[in-house]
């Protein structure tokens, strides 16, 4: 029998729980990023010689476009001059609505360059990306790429949750709206530094008993939170403020649900996914609480070993044994 929690959320406080650090100061470290508005020159070529103005095109982005035309828009050659045209002609709208919601990128460009600031300080030895590309790419694609060079962000998954074209009925079949409310301009800096993160760090390999996979969830979104330290927690942990209170309110009963149902050592995937995937809510907690309820705990369990262990580094964090970690823990939420 499941050990269910009912969600009681209180008025809002807008607080971070996420630092337990004092944050290093970045603000000495250079970062070059340079952003290129990818869809602006796109949406001013001249299909009537598309095949020529392509080509313009890939002279100014070297790489990214043969990327857009055959992995975004996935393109034949043989159909891809026809492809970009009804492309073109098909997004105008999505386009018009990204002039207005992007019209200025600043604000996006500085809150991603200050997270690329804190990776330099914590990973010396990466590689940042050196362009931001905007593009406007199908509905269905990507919202964020790494390339060779750049961060690419696909603007047409950015223009704000109440956009007709999320509302649509195609727009609900691909993006429920505990999807799509996710889909919001204040998400892009969040979205760029996961990615950085991934390639850091590949996601590991699935098979592992539920609480390391909590962990290693947990030891991501640490890392988040140390590279974005002035966003929200609710936009990190992509729930809503009021979820997010909800665990902080109720991490003892949390912890006790996983407790209680012997989850710790499950290894069946279908179970794993019920706490460890986005989901309107964790079936188990009731409506109110967020999916992906095993990052929350995963979360708590590295902040509670990072205070026992003030000297490590990030890196020292990413590399640590999840199983050996949580052992040293000795989480027990009060």
């Amino acid at each position: 029998m499941k050990y269910a929690i009912i969600f009681f959320f209180s008025s809002l406080l807008l607080f971070s729980c996420g630092q337990n650090r004092p944050l290093p100061d970045v603000s000495g470290i250079k970062i070059n990023l340079t952003t290129q508005r990818f869809e602006k020159d796109l949406f001013a070529v001249d299909t009537l010689q598309i095949d020529r103005s392509m080509n313009v095109l890939h002279q100014q982005y070297p790489g990214f476009t043969t990327d857009f035309v055959f992995n975004i828009l996935g393109s034949a050659p043989q159909t891809a001059s026809a492809d970009i045209r009804s492309f073109i002609s098909s997004y105008q709208y999505i386009y018009a609505s990204s002039n207005k919601t992007f019209n200025d990128i600043h604000p996006i460009e500085s809150a991603i360059k200050k997270g690329f600031q804190y990776v330099q300080y914590h990973f010396p030895e990466y590689k940042l990306p050196v362009k931001l590309i905007t593009f406007i790419g199908p509905i269905n694609s990507f919202g964020c790429i790494l390339t060779q060079d750049a961060i690419a962000v696909g603007l047409q998954l950015f223009l704000g949750k109440d956009h007709p074209i999320y509302q649509s009925e195609q727009g609900q079949a691909l993006y429920p709206a505990f999807v799509s409310r996710k889909f919001q301009p204040e998400y892009i800096p969040v979205n760029v530094l996961k990615n950085i993160i991934d390639d850091m760090y590949p996601s590991a390999k699935p098979g592992k008993p539920m609480i390391e996979q909590m962990v290693e969830s947990g030891k991501r979104l640490y890392m988040l939170d140390q590279f974005l330290p002035h966003i929200e927690d609710s936009l990190k942990t992509g729930y809503t403020q009021a979820q997010l209170e909800g665990c902080i309110k109720n991490e003892k009963n949390i912890w006790s649900m996983f407790i209680q149902n012997d989850l710790l050592y499950k290894i069946d995937p279908q179970i794993i996914r019920d706490y460890l995937n986005d989901a309107p809510y964790t079936q188990a907690l009731g409506e109110g609480s967020p999916g992906n309820i095993g990052q929350f705990t995963g979360w708590q369990i590295v902040k509670k070993w990072m205070e026992k262990h003030p000297k490590i580094s990030l890196k020292e964090l990413m590399e640590k044994d999840p199983a050996q970690l949580f052992n040293e823990a000795k989480y027990k939420p009060s």
